[in-house]
């Protein structure tokens, strides 16, 4: 049985530990409608006592959108030296069918730029020879409305790229469903699913050698902290990865936690227990 985890005041209780944050960003720093003030004030705080911030997200666009979809939540930019995404993963991926058909499945213009310089040709799913997945295509959808899709997919044997490995995300005050949701049933359904971003190695080698530019020397990773609010992917991520976890509550585990009332420090320990991460402490929201 997991020992309960140490209850922090924030992140200023460790920032002493650490040269380095590698910080998750939705969830953690907004909640695709607002910004929380808080959390950009404690990244901003452990930089000007000179410890380096990398973001790690797992948003299927390159890193040039999100920075511009900080900078209209009012993120400014000195909340973070670098910042890396599961679309600059992604696009590796779908450097290989240059010239070739794909079909893309999410928002049908949001992530044009994840295809920008790239010579391909989005068709339907029966001319294509890869399926490109950013996430549903609606807030509203739900994996089960795409089996009937899947279907197809599976019989002419499509591979899936899963630009975003999360399953669910807060936006404002609700829970939907994300791309990684699609790829867990394609692959259950007996699909090939390539994932990118978090938990997987590349993001994190990728994050980890941003921060040692940042700070312009090496770094030892018992060091560097990632924060997150996310058990398959930030937790899962970091304990891969060989580094400590800040895990935030008040997210999309927020419900099952009572993060905001009486949270049970054993409760939380269990949850992260099967990541196998190891947890430098827990609160509801990243503060200083």
């Amino acid at each position: 049985m997991p020992s309960p985890l140490p209850t922090i005041a924030g992140l200023s209780d460790l920032s002493g530990r650490y040269d380095a944050v590698l910080s998750d960003v939705w969830g953690v720093i907004h909640n695709g409608v607002h910004a929380f003030p808080e959390a950009v004030e404690a990244l901003r705080n452990f930089r000007r006592d000179g410890g380096r911030v990398v973001l790690i997200t797992n948003a299927p666009r390159p890193s040039g959108p999100i920075i511009a979809m900080l900078d209209r939540l009012d993120v400014p930019r000195d909340t973070y030296d670098a910042i890396v995404s599961s679309g600059d993963v992604t696009r590796n991926m779908i450097a290989k069918y240059q010239g070739r058909a794909i079909h893309h499945v999410g928002p049908p213009t949001e992530d044009d730029a994840l295809y920008e310089g790239f010579d391909l040709r989005r068709t339907g799913a029966d001319e294509a020879e890869v399926v490109v997945v950013t996430d549903l295509d609606t807030d509203d959808d739900t994996p089960e409305m795409y089996r009937d899709r899947a279907r197809q997919w599976l019989s002419r044997k499509l591979p899936m790229i899963c630009a975003n490995p999360d399953r669910v995300v807060e936006h404002g005050d609700k829970i939907i469903y994300c791309g990684g949701a699609l790829g867990d049933l394609y692959s259950a359904m007996g699909g090939m699913v390539h994932m990118a971003g978090k938990p997987y190695q590349p993001i994190y080698e990728e994050a980890f050698r941003l921060a040692e530019r940042a700070a312009g020397q090496g770094l030892t990773k018992s060091r560097v902290l990632a924060i997150g609010d996310s058990v398959r992917t930030d937790a899962a991520g970091a304990a891969q990865f060989g580094i400590d976890l800040l895990f935030v509550t008040g997210s999309i585990h927020a419900a099952e936690l009572d993060a905001f009332g009486k949270p049970d420090p054993r409760a939380i320990a269990d949850l992260i227990a099967p990541s196998r991460a190891r947890t430098a402490g827990y609160l509801p929201r990243l503060t200083w």
